[in-house]
């Protein structure tokens, strides 16, 4: 590789890093303060359940969006380029973010205030959709075939850097403003930080090259004509197995990252500060390791990475609950609760899983498809789960056992799905072998 090629890719990755990073930030900024804050101030119904359920369904609502976001800039992103989708979807979420900032609460705009709110995520989601499959496939097509795991695992750090800044930015604020203080107008800071970060990741991203897959697509005329259509042709099983192999990805990041953070602090009367700073720590530690798991898919493969990620990730929701739930249970088991099945284990299932699914299809349907397969599991992976582990909680009077069974479960759901990708690909290499063999013969 000459020394333009490696300077090329090095920009690249960081123009994706540091553009997914805002997505991120932007996107589960959101969901770090749903469950703390816009429950009192958008939705007041008087019963803290009720409430945090209602916060978190529009926190659900992106998710719903994503993948019409996902078809949207995929279409656009196959047939004009990767590099336009991706400066386009980081000002629709920069401007959506900002604008949450200056959104008066329920007690004075009244019912508009959840509606405009509601319309504010949708917009994210719509934006976040077409951010993840544009960010992942600038690395994976510009890097090394050998290398391609943990290329595209290093946008993948962008989800940990941002909950990290999102968690950490909220943590900052609630411990240098009273609680008052903090509920009237700090957390507005957080909000309209994005406005600069933006600018920043615009001007980056404005300077790297197109994907080279992509180019070639363009140079040869070869761009599919509706994309999403395409996608399903041929690749069905792909789309439903890549699916179900996201499920504990969604599951886990939303239980850990999200929900965790309401569950301590509602129900074992852990600080605020204390809670998120074990989400936060986790997200630092996870920045390390999903560049590690990339790299192992290279060297043992993706589906066997992703397997045995997906069972252990899964089955650690027990030991990480047990902990949670220990009545006077210290600050440093609280953290390790969250740090190493968070940190760790998590990042084996989301370091590999960008290569996992770019390698599901063929680079003219790629965009659209690894974006759909992302983010139409992510309605019920992703932006369900903090509804469901609400719901879930309130059945069983505050004690997580069912919670942690639906944790498990989405851990076994993904270990057969990735068995199931794993058996196509066999499958397809057998074809490729039995024709190559026939042309040889002749």
């Amino acid at each position: 590789m000459n020394v333009a090629k490696k300077r090329m890719i090095r920009r690249v990755v960081a123009s994706s890093l540091i553009g997914s990073t805002i997505e991120w930030y932007d996107f589960f900024l959101y969901g770090v303060v749903a469950g703390i804050v816009f429950s009192q101030l958008y939705f007041p119904t008087g019963d803290p359940v009720i409430s945090t359920m209602l916060a978190f369904g529009t926190f659900a609502a992106g998710f719903v969006a994503r993948p019409l976001g996902g078809i949207v800039f995929g279409h656009f992103g196959d047939k004009i380029g990767r590099k336009s989708m991706l400066v386009l979807t980081l000002t629709i979420m920069g401007v959506s973010t900002t604008l949450m900032a200056f959104l008066p609460p329920y007690e004075k705009i009244g019912i508009a205030a959840p509606i405009i709110l509601l319309i504010m995520r949708l917009v994210q989601g719509l934006a976040v959709g077409g951010e993840w499959g544009g960010a992942v496939l600038m690395t994976y097509e510009h890097a090394p075939e050998s290398k391609r795991g943990l290329y595209a695992s290093l946008p993948q750090i962008g989800l940990s850097i941002g909950l990290l800044f999102a968690s950490g930015v909220v943590g900052i604020l609630s411990f240098i403003l009273s609680s008052e203080q903090f509920m009237n107008w700090g957390w507005r800071i957080a909000f309209g930080i994005s406005a600069l970060l933006v600018f920043i990741g615009l001007w980056i991203r404005l300077n790297v090259e197109e994907s080279p897959e992509f180019q070639e697509i363009k140079n040869d005329n070869a761009e599919s004509a509706i994309p999403f259509k395409e996608m399903w042709r041929g690749n069905t099983q792909n789309v439903l197995a890549g699916m179900g192999a996201r499920y504990i990805d969604g599951v886990f990041f939303n239980i850990m990252g999200v929900f965790s953070i309401t569950y301590l602090t509602q129900n074992m009367d852990v600080s605020r500060n204390v809670a998120l700073l074990g989400v936060s720590t986790a997200a630092f530690v996870m920045c390390f390791f999903i560049p590690l798991f990339g790299y192992i898919s290279d060297r043992i493969g993706r589906t066997r990475t992703y397997w045995y990620g997906s069972l252990i990730t899964g089955f650690s929701a027990i030991p990480a609950f047990m902990l949670m739930s220990t009545s006077g249970a210290s600050n440093t088991l609280i953290w390790l609760s969250i740090i190493i099945p968070f940190g760790i284990f998590y990042a084996a299932v989301y370091g590999p899983e960008a290569a996992l699914f770019s390698e599901l299809f063929d680079p003219h349907v790629r965009y659209t498809g690894i974006s759909f397969v992302y983010q139409f599991s992510g309605i019920f992976a992703s932006g369900l789960t903090p509804m469901i582990a609400t719901y879930l909680l309130s059945l069983n009077k505050g004690f997580p056992t069912m919670l942690v069974g639906y944790v498990v479960f989405a851990g076994i759901v993904s270990a057969l799905s990735v068995k199931w990708i794993g058996s196509i690909k066999g499958s397809k290499q057998k074809q490729i072998d039995r024709l190559n063999a026939k042309v040889t013969q002749l």
